[in-house]
């Protein structure tokens, strides 16, 4: 028996998210069904992110266990052969036995795509939030800087959610304009449920002049879920990358056994 770690991309538009549900097709079910189909056992991956429906990955982690022969690195291919197009594998590589990725230490990246123009554009439809009210990126830059740092983000989680803390890091958090696309890019330690959406839904509340950027202040020491923004939509929103770190706080490849790439 050996465990297969695979970086997966999907766009999550025609997906209930990534765990599998009763009521419709989910990347976690998707895969199951690839890789029982190509190895011929029962399957069941494991991932590091459970995205919500809508929300999309480029580089989400998952493992599975196979008695399978075929190299590691060989995964990605045969799975990509039966996978629908709007799932990819992007690497495959063998980790060791106690490797999970959803109880390692990581630094998750994420982005929510705004468009910001009078009329929306198809192109984007699937990947990006369309706004027609103008957004200032200035206030929403100082109003982002409030949130980098440890800080308790209750106030940005989404209410009924069962963790035993919510505090947490964010390492870096910016907003950048090209044009009419507006990206916010966040990476932290590890986010609450909904947390990335709700802080792209103050920060557009802030960009649009409802409030002013220092009320980032308040909304953090209030610690509590009304006090923020909306919970922008899903569609917007893209996991980007998740490293994984030793218990030094060094990355590392995420448990690759040496010599198996």
């Amino acid at each position: 028996m050996k465990r297969i770690k695979l970086v997966v991309a999907y766009d999550g538009t025609n997906y209930r998210g990534w765990q599998i549900q009763k009521n419709g097709e989910t990347i976690e079910s998707a895969l199951n069904r690839a890789i029982g189909e190509l190895t011929g056992e029962e399957v069941h991956v494991q991932g590091s992110s459970r995205t919500d429906s809508g929300v999309h990955a480029m580089g989400n982690v998952a493992v599975f266990d196979t008695e399978s022969r075929m190299a590691a690195e060989k995964f990605s291919y045969a799975l990509n052969q039966r996978l629908p197009e709007d799932i990819r594998i992007q690497h495959s590589c063998e980790v060791s036995a106690d490797f999970h990725p959803r109880y390692q230490k990581t630094i998750k990246t994420y982005e929510y795509r705004i468009l910001n123009r009078e009329f929306p554009l198809p192109v984007h439809r699937f990947h990006t939030y369309f706004t027609y009210r103008p957004l200032d990126v200035e206030r929403m830059r100082r109003a982002a800087g409030y949130l980098v740092g440890e800080h308790d983000f209750q106030s940005f989680c989404a209410a009924g959610a069962q963790v035993k803390t919510t505090v947490r890091t964010i390492y870096e958090l910016t907003v950048a304009q090209e044009r009419d696309l507006i990206v916010i890019r966040v990476t932290g330690s590890g986010f609450l449920y909904n947390m990335v959406r709700i802080i792209a839904g103050t920060l557009m509340k802030i960009g649009g002049g409802e409030w002013e950027p220092s009320y980032m202040e308040d909304i953090l020491a209030a610690r509590d879920r009304r006090a923020a923004g909306p919970t922008a939509p899903a569609k917007g929103l893209t996991l980007m990358e998740i490293r994984f770190l030793g218990d030094d706080g060094s990355e590392h490849g995420g448990g690759e056994l040496d010599g198996r790439e």
